[in-house]
């Protein structure tokens, strides 16, 4: 009997030790998401503006939502953002991972600079694109530049970068664009390296040389990366603010630029009105857990054409 409970306790022990090892993270996550996604769905369910205690109002936040022109607007500019700059965060890195995947001279210094991006503050890339996008900015000196002083300068330009409400939110996906290439480039990177080169080798003999041997191997040994590229860049794309914030303080004109979380800012802090902000949140989560659902999805095709 003794053996067998010692046993019994040893086997215990070792399938309780990984949980304890995995305890203090799930304290952390518990105290930073899950209750504090709780508290908002609660929120969501009352009439609450940080000044008075919150007042149960069934799903009046929901009808709200779901009248508010305003909302459909800003979900709008949120989805015009996905299609416009996941695409480009996607294909346009692979293209510059390929390129410095190279042995040449001097190669360490190209990716330096097309990662530098990447390392700079928003707040200062944001108001230094503020300046490029000003009416006597560089992109409209350089405009009329271009066209001279002539009667065809003065038609084009100034150009209302961040003032024209067809304008503003792709001045601002340019931002975002600029930011995130470098850091998808060494995501990129990481999986290109991993390619072994007699592959590269064997297509050459069989005539798969070029551009032909990165359609026949790169791209199928990099699906798993580029899964995983097109859903970071998605839920970032989804969470975008600090860009719209620096540069279109008001969101743009018209709140042609303004985007969910930015959205979610200003009701919350702005009008004060908390369990309306939350409601939206709830909204934004829902937005953000499709492409969650679509990696964790191809994920598992990916490990299982794998043998994993």
């Amino acid at each position: 009997m003794t053996r067998h409970s010692s046993k019994a306790q040893q086997r215990f022990v070792q399938q309780l030790t990984p949980h304890l090892f995995l305890l203090p993270a799930m304290v952390v996550l518990l105290l930073t998401i899950f209750w504090p996604a709780a508290q908002a769905f609660y929120y969501s369910l009352t009439d609450y503006d940080l000044l008075s205690p919150p007042v149960w109002n069934n799903f009046a936040n929901f009808k709200k939502l779901w009248r508010d022109e305003l909302f459909w607007q800003v979900l709008r500019n949120t989805v015009i953002y996905l299609i416009c700059v996941v695409p480009i965060l996607v294909t346009f890195p692979l293209g510059l991972a390929i390129l410095v995947n190279r042995k040449l001279r001097g190669i360490n210094w190209f990716r330096v600079a097309y990662y530098a991006p990447v390392v700079i503050s928003i707040v200062v890339a944001g108001i230094t694109w503020r300046w490029l996008y000003a009416e006597n900015g560089l992109f409209n000196q350089l405009g009329r530049l271009l066209l001279g002083d002539g009667a065809l300068a003065a038609k084009f330009f100034p150009i209302g970068w961040l003032t024209s409400p067809k304008l503003a939110i792709f001045s601002v996906m340019a931002v975002t664009v600029w930011k995130g290439l470098g850091y998808y480039m060494i995501v990129y990177l990481a999986g290109l390296q991993a390619i072994p080169p007699d592959l590269y080798e064997a297509a050459a003999i069989d005539g798969s040389d070029g551009l032909a041997k990165h359609w026949d191997i790169t791209l199928p040994l990099m699906r798993p990366y580029l899964v995983l590229v097109a859903v970071i860049s998605s839920i970032s794309a989804a969470k975008v603010f600090e860009e719209v914030y620096v540069m279109l303080p008001g969101g743009g004109p018209g709140n042609s630029a303004s985007t969910m979380v930015f959205h979610i800012y200003k009701t919350a802090f702005g009008d004060f009105e908390m369990s309306y902000a939350c409601t939206i949140g709830l909204a934004l989560f829902l937005l953000i857990l499709i492409p969650s659902l679509l990696r964790l999805t191809l994920g598992n095709k990916d490990e299982a054409g794998l043998g994993v």
